[in-house]
């Protein structure tokens, strides 16, 4: 199973934004929508190994909200950010006047949270890793691994408290590169590198580690 977590730092966590802003008043929710149909979409399916969940921690709870998709039960989502972003501002909003978590539409599931705690969960997964430009390349990460769960940030750094669950929880720091990437062009890069290592293995080739030159 691959599972990222995408942190969105000020996407009102209500829905109270409009499709024609995704850039300005909705906090950056283009690219949080792209990083979510990134992790999901190939040429003509769905990626149904992969699921995502994104923290909207523009508030404290109660307000913040928490999405999770299941790419196994996945319907509605399209390449495109702006259909993306009305299918999550569309949860969002309807989560307003729901008590408990539920799902909204197949395989995508909003309801409150209480982020650092549900960060602090996420980090405890098997293989979990924290995606940021100063960590070690994520090619010379040789653990063989049958599942992972990456945390990544949107366009804006994770907070202090963000950064310090992060270094207490023990996982380790990983790179794509070392360019300043969106989020989704990361996330397309991890999906890459785990896509190489699940090729066919031969003598000088392990399962689970890329190649070595």
């Amino acid at each position: 199973m691959r599972r990222f977590l995408i942190l969105a730092h000020r996407v009102p966590p209500r829905g109270e934004f409009t499709l024609n802003d995704l850039a300005g008043g909705a906090g950056r929710m283009d690219e949080v929508a792209r990083a979510v149909s990134t992790a999901f979409t190939l040429s003509n399916d769905l990626r149904r190994d992969t699921e995502v969940t994104v923290l909207f921690v523009a508030e404290p709870p109660p307000v913040a909200r928490r999405i999770d998709l299941v790419g196994a039960r996945l319907k509605f989502l399209n390449p495109d950010e702006r259909s993306t972003a009305a299918l999550l501002k569309n949860a969002l909003v309807r989560a307003v006047d729901h008590p408990t978590p539920f799902e909204s539409s197949p395989g995508l599931r909003v309801g409150g949270c209480d982020p650092p705690a549900d960060l602090r969960a996420f980090l405890r997964l098997p293989g979990a890793f924290w995606l940021a430009e100063d960590g070690r390349p994520i090619a010379a990460w040789g653990e063989a691994v049958p599942e992972w769960a990456a945390v990544v940030s949107d366009p804006y750094d994770p907070t202090p408290e963000e950064a310090a669950i992060g270094a207490e929880s023990g996982v380790p720091t990983l790179s794509v590169g070392p360019r300043s990437l969106r989020t989704s062009q990361v996330i397309d890069a991890v999906h890459r590198e785990f896509d190489l290592r699940a090729g066919a293995p031969g003598p000088d080739r392990p399962v689970g580690r890329p190649d070595a030159g």
